[in-house]
């Protein structure tokens, strides 16, 4: 007698090991729920230095008013500017521009502008 074989729609409870349906919410084994996977959220392709698009007009939304955009595409001087001015609400009103500018960007421009390593 050889190991039990899981087929294509099975799965091994992640507590007792016993093989169970892969949609099974409840091992009917040990009676332990299952977790299901973790999903990723898929924001668009990332540039080979790991920056993302999406993300930087993400934090140039929320975050730009005090840089966090610049902090996150490495532009530091920038960032420690729009820190220091953005008592002057100036760096919010530029921010949400870039915002838009972001998201209008193509991804190639945005890795020929911001994705260099």
């Amino acid at each position: 007698m050889g190991e039990p074989v899981k087929k294509a729609d099975e799965k091994f409870c992640g507590e007792c090991g016993a093989i169970i349906k892969a949609k099974a919410e409840i091992c009917p084994q040990c009676g332990v729920r299952q977790m299901s996977p973790p999903t990723a959220i898929n924001l668009g392709p990332v540039a080979p230095n790991g920056k993302n698009r999406i993300a930087a007009a993400l934090f140039a939304f929320f975050l730009g008013g005090i840089g966090g955009h610049k902090f996150y595409l490495g532009q530091i001087g920038l960032g420690i500017v729009y820190l220091l001015f953005c008592w002057t609400f100036i760096p919010a009103l530029i921010a949400f521009i870039e915002f838009i500018l972001l998201l209008t960007m193509s991804d190639e421009k945005f890795n020929q502008k911001y994705g260099q390593i």
